[in-house]
């Protein structure tokens, strides 16, 4: 027989009082944190402890007594069921406060190193319609809200593109309109939606792996062009004809697309890093603008979302490099070189590495199409290219920029950096938990100068943050 669950208790007129990490709020009651999402610090609430562990519960609000003075109304119609923009319930002054703090907590509790005063965050001038790039699941397996499952809702089909939502895999919650880029995305997607369903083509079966249509990729450019990428699982000539089909519709409906491409994947995952992209109508890239300079970014490139906030970003991370135009500079994890190609002015030399060949490829290109002839970019695991070897081959660099993925840099790529000896090392971070980790294996030789956090993705927790090591002397 199995064991009868305990019902976990309902915690009455509890204050939040505090923001913590992965956009939740806390409250504490009897010394035990209890982990709240949707609620801001003043919010006097019922919640119900959802999980229970020794030290935290996690739980819902399930009613609200009190709002805080410091709550915002949530403006778009998916909110805390989508998953994403989970802070549109606290003013955005409110939010760069948090995420400032946030940074600090990291550095100083898991650094553990001596910090200067840091500068004020960079809040993003536009706080929706900033994302230059979404990508759209399809699943023919709907996900109900619970309103919708409360009133026992039926639709005529069960087909949805939109967003994965958390905890399952194979489940999409149908997007009608997202407010994270310009409306050419809602007008885009829910168009191919409809034709779709119109004309009967099947949506993807993420647990059998079948099922035409599979994902959608948009990305716009502050240079007027537009890129659309569709993926399909084609496994037979009917399915074939029917995506020629779709991406037809696409090219009669929206002239406006300038790259128009779709790839065939019938793997068990999204990804098209080893998949041939085919070009149906334009070109197979398109190009944005930073600073008089243009950068080719195709399906496969890097390129940062928040196209205005990245230019923030790369001014502070060149303001901390101190370029006089002598240095070497080295570029680790550099993608499509826009961080390389964008200091490459200031400084005698540029070494860019980054993992994936096409970024290294399309670096390649942004310098040669700006006229830039004093860089060199390679490609490969960064941990093996960047060795005692390579700077003894290419010299003993002056300043290194690293801007490594969440995980942070591997301890291979730290020794190295520690072996290099530049005199300045900026490091730009997207998670500034790992960079404060790596702060500390540095600490040896280094001291943290300035540290300047900027905010890329507006009603979410996430937060970049640049930091200026010097070496010690």
């Amino acid at each position: 027989m199995a064991r009868k669950r305990k019902e976990l208790p309902i915690l009455e007129n509890i204050t939040i009082t505090d923001v913590a990490a992965e956009g939740k709020a806390l409250a504490k009651v009897n010394d035990m944190v209890i982990f709240v999402p949707y609620v801001v610090p003043g919010d006097v609430v019922d919640l119900k402890i959802k999980k229970k562990k020794h030290r935290y519960c996690e739980a819902e609000a399930i009613k609200f007594h009190q709002y805080s003075e410091k709550r915002a109304t949530p403006f778009c119609e998916h909110y805390a069921v989508c998953g994403g923009c989970k802070w549109q319930c606290l003013p955005y002054e409110e939010q760069i406060k948090y995420k400032q703090q946030q940074v600090w907590d990291n550095l100083s509790r898991i650094g553990k190193v001596e910090l200067p005063e840091m500068l004020p965050i960079l809040g993003s001038v536009h706080t929706t319609c900033y994302r230059n790039k979404l990508e759209f699941g399809f699943s023919n397996k709907r996900w109900f809200t619970a309103q919708e499952i409360e009133q026992d809702a039926t639709f005529d089909t069960n087909n949805a593109v939109g967003f994965h939502t958390s905890g399952s895999f194979d489940k999409i919650l149908p997007i009608n309109k997202c407010w994270l880029m310009d409306d050419i995305n809602n007008r885009i997607r829910n168009a191919v939606r409809d034709f779709c369903n119109e004309q009967g083509f099947s949506f993807h079966d993420q647990r059998n792996h079948e099922g035409l249509m599979r994902n959608m990729m948009i990305r716009n450019s502050n240079t007027g062009e537009l890129m659309v990428l569709m993926q399909f699982c084609i496994t037979n000539d009917k399915e074939q004809e029917q995506a020629l089909q779709v991406m037809q519709f696409i090219g009669d409906h929206f002239p406006e697309v300038t790259s128009l491409l779709y790839v065939n994947n019938q793997k068990y995952n999204d990804t098209i890093g080893d998949l041939d992209v085919v070009t149906f109508k334009g070109k197979d890239h398109i190009f944005l603008e930073m600073e008089g300079l243009k950068f080719k970014v195709g399906p496969k490139s890097f390129y940062q979302t928040n196209t205005e906030q990245a230019y923030e970003l790369y001014k502070v991370a060149r303001e901390f490099a101190g370029l006089t135009g002598n240095e070497l500079v080295y570029d680790l994890y550099t993608g499509t070189g826009t961080i390389a190609n964008f200091v490459a002015r200031s400084a005698r030399k540029v070494i860019g590495i980054e993992y994936v060949p096409e970024a290294i490829e399309d670096a390649k290109v942004n310098s040669e199409i700006n006229g830039i002839d004093n860089t060199l970019f390679y490609a490969g695991d960064m941990k093996d290219i960047l060795n005692k070897e390579f700077i003894e081959t290419h010299g003993q660099p002056d300043v290194i920029i690293t801007d490594p993925p969440r995980a942070g840099m591997h301890q291979d790529v730290i020794d190295t950096l520690l072996f290099a000896e530049p005199e300045r090392i900026v490091y730009v971070s997207c998670n500034p938990a790992t960079q404060a980790r790596d702060l500390g294996l540095l600490d040896s030789k280094y001291k943290v100068c300035a540290i300047r956090p900027v905010d890329m993705f507006p009603h979410t927790q996430h937060v970049e943050n640049v930091v200026l090591l010097e070496k010690r002397h």
